[in-house]
């Protein structure tokens, strides 16, 4: 499998664990209320908390917004090829 190329800007900004803003976002892999996976500009970043809701998603712009209670973040190894759209339409 190629690796994504790691280029251009990536920001986290996490506040009161309770609000978790991040730039640089390619391609929203999955979510749902206890996990996020954002495909991003610095590689596959797994989001794990608990009543997890994306509230802002813009993929054009780069930007999406978590609010919940987050427990963890963490950079992966991507696991699979194609966005949550494409694994809705199988």
């Amino acid at each position: 499998m190629a690796k994504e190329p790691m280029d251009g800007p990536h920001e986290l900004r996490l506040e009161n664990r309770a609000r978790l803003s991040v730039n640089g976002v390619r391609e929203v892999e999955s979510f749902d209320e206890e996990s996020v996976v954002l495909h991003t500009t610095k590689g596959v970043l797994v989001i794990r908390g608990q009543q997890l809701h994306l509230q802002t998603l813009s993929i054009d712009g780069g930007q999406v917004a978590v609010d919940g209670t987050v427990d963890a973040m963490s950079y992966e190894e991507a696991q699979r090829k194609g966005g949550l759209f494409s694994r809705l339409l199988r």
